[in-house]
């Protein structure tokens, strides 16, 4: 069996053949760690983790890098240049990398908390800022941009004209026509230094307040939204990688511009395959600020969120996410979250069961239209993942293996029923799948982590609700812990230990 992917660029399913035999190089678009990371963040990095668990369980050494955009930058190509890091830290009165730490840090913990496994390289913009200056003066002297009042634009009517006739047109991944982005693209703020609307800042000229800035041949200032990608996926993948991957969010202008960028400076574009997860709505509604509806990770373990009505484990939301395509939109609801639990509780019970199992390993299958339809369910699996990492159809076989197991571990079938190379299968596909496939552990497993993690974010919030004076919050976490005997002591050098009496 062909592993086949659905590739964006090309919008058609197509067997996947890495660069390099044996190796694959997968660049995964990161975090802006100048907030906590919320709901939405969850679908591309629980999606870009079974990809790359999967690609590993077929045998390939995967470089997987994910970036972490620790650097102000326009949140939306064409806003005014908002530098979020510098905003949010003279709110929150601390230091722009004082801000970056924390929220990178619970970023971190929430992967964990997901089950993640960590990329191979975890590369950051501020990291970075030479490598990305090196890029722009080498789109400059190649003409495809130009300097405006200190700040850097790409040309997109030039590289489109000359790019067309390539066929590496500006629009190619997203489909867009620049003839109709030009009609359509609003006058935004200091769209008058550009040459045309659809050009896009890779370097913007940092105002006074600005905070963070850097040295460069065009003064001080700070990177674009789109040029650390393309430096830091070329410094680590080569000029040529096999996997992009992102939200469908991205797809324009994001990774439309990292497309641009790279062919100018590397001739070829920069990715082989490009995977795109779709969006995840809440009660039938897209995520926004104006509905009040952008959950936190640390809400959604605490249930501390009027849309939420309770907490959920880590392992539940993954579990809710896998069950549909990551093509597909995913409607996040109460309901649908608590029909997950009850499902991800029933499905790792058979598995424990399962696992405790004994058989004879010469048997002979006794019933052979069960011993038939086990071997096909389970021989689906690879199928279902080879046919464009379809999690949907493998968690359905899955359930459809339980009540064989519930029903040899009730005696209500034999053990006799199935060959012992069946079995033999059974129990080693179900536990391969579950555990090192779709990452789905134990939910009442590391419950000491669990305390550990539940006790950080009280201490985070309470540590939030004092640097807003906010200290009838602040008193009620560590009174209410004290209460439960968890006692809370701040330290000289400003953090918080905790004790139990």
């Amino acid at each position: 069996m062909e592993l086949k992917v659905y590739n964006s660029l090309t919008r058609q399913k197509e067997i996947f053949q890495p660069i390099t035999e044996g190796y694959v190089g997968m660049y995964v678009c990161g975090p802006t760690v100048s907030g906590e990371s919320h709901l939405g963040h969850t679908r591309p990095y629980i999606t870009f983790d079974v990809v790359n668990r999967y690609l590993q369980h077929l045998g390939y050494k995967v470089r997987y890098v994910r970036n972490i955009t620790d650097a102000g930058h326009f949140e939306e190509e064409g806003r005014e240049a908002e530098d979020k890091i510098s905003k949010k830290a003279f709110l929150e009165k601390l230091e722009p990398m004082e801000l970056v730490k924390k929220y990178t840090d619970l970023f971190h913990w929430g992967m964990k908390e997901f089950n993640t496994l960590p990329p191979s390289i975890e590369p950051t913009a501020t990291g970075h800022i030479v490598e990305q200056i090196v890029m722009i003066e080498k789109i400059i002297e190649d003409g495809y941009a130009y300097v405006a009042n200190g700040s850097v634009y790409f040309d997109v009517e030039k590289y489109n004209a000359d790019f067309s006739k390539k066929g590496l047109p500006y629009g190619i991944l997203s489909g867009r026509v620049l003839e109709e982005m030009l009609e359509t693209t609003r006058d935004l703020e200091n769209q008058d230094e550009k040459r045309n609307k659809a050009d896009f800042a890779l370097w913007k000229n940092a105002p006074p307040e600005h905070i963070m800035r850097w040295k460069s041949p065009w003064g001080e200032g700070f990177p674009g939204w789109h040029i650390e990608c393309s430096a830091m996926s070329t410094k680590y993948l080569g000029k040529q990688f096999d996997i992009h991957g992102g939200g469908m969010d991205l797809q324009f202008p994001h990774h439309e511009c990292e497309i641009a960028q790279s062919v100018v400076c590397n001739h070829e574009m920069p990715a082989k395959y490009w995977l795109h997860n779709n969006m995840i709505t809440i009660n039938g509604r897209k995520m926004g600020k104006s509905y009040n509806n952008v959950i936190k990770f640390t809400e959604l373990f605490s249930g501390n969120h009027p849309a939420l009505e309770q907490a959920y484990h880590p392992m539940v939301i993954r579990f809710f996410i896998l069950q549909t395509h990551y093509r597909s939109t995913l409607d996040f609801s109460n309901d649908a979250l608590k029909a997950a639990e009850k499902g991800l509780r029933r499905l790792l019970e058979a598995n424990e069961n399962l696992q405790k199992i004994s058989f004879d390993l010469s048997e002979v299958a006794e019933d052979k239209m069960l011993d038939e339809k086990v071997l096909k369910l389970l021989n689906e699996l690879d199928e279902f993942m080879n046919d464009d990492f379809n999690t949907a159809k493998v968690l359905a076989n899955l359930f459809e293996l339980v009540p064989v197991i519930n029903g040899i571990k009730d005696n209500h079938i034999s053990t006799k029923a199935l060959s012992g190379a069946t079995f033999s299968l059974l129990q080693s596909k179900v536990k391969i799948y579950l555990d090192d496939i779709l990452g789905l552990k134990n939910i009442s497993e590391n419950a000491g982590e669990q305390l550990h993690g539940a006790l950080q974010l009280l201490i985070e919030m309470r540590k939030d609700a004092k640097a807003k004076k906010d200290y009838v919050t602040s008193d009620k976490i560590r009174n209410e812990l004290a209460a439960l005997g968890i006692l809370l002591k701040d330290e000289k050098d400003g953090s918080v230990s905790y004790s139990f009496e």
